[in-house]
């Protein structure tokens, strides 16, 4: 059988740790602190689902590095730039870090593993 491809119009992907997700119960980002980051992130920047989407937001397996009170995103773009995001984290900063932003002004709220 010969190796196929299948073509998305994705821009950007980001990946969302669900394991670190479970450990907050489902909770902690968006407006009221009632979403998960997935959740969050998906309404906040308007990503899509499927091939078609220009930028999707998937939960994925442990990146084993399970901080407390926090979950772990990264942009699949910079997989050297894991994100340590804790629980209600401004999600403009948040896209910002992942490498989807326009340059405004950041705060230091967060951890960026692998930066050197």
């Amino acid at each position: 059988m010969a190796i196929k491809t299948a073509k998305t119009q994705w821009r950007d992907m980001v990946l969302v740790c669900r394991k670190c997700s479970r450990k907050l119960d489902g909770k902690g980002f968006g407006p009221d602190g009632d979403r998960t980051l997935k959740k969050a992130l998906r309404k906040y920047l308007k990503a899509g689902k499927g091939r078609k989407a220009e930028l999707v937001v998937k939960e994925t397996n442990c990146f084993d590095i399970c901080p407390k009170n926090a979950v772990i995103a990264v942009n699949a773009a910079n997989p050297k730039a894991l994100l340590i995001v804790p629980a209600g984290a401004d999600l403009f900063e948040v896209k910002a870090r992942l490498g989807l932003d326009d340059d405004r002004r950041l705060k230091a709220s967060f951890k960026v593993v692998g930066e050197g």
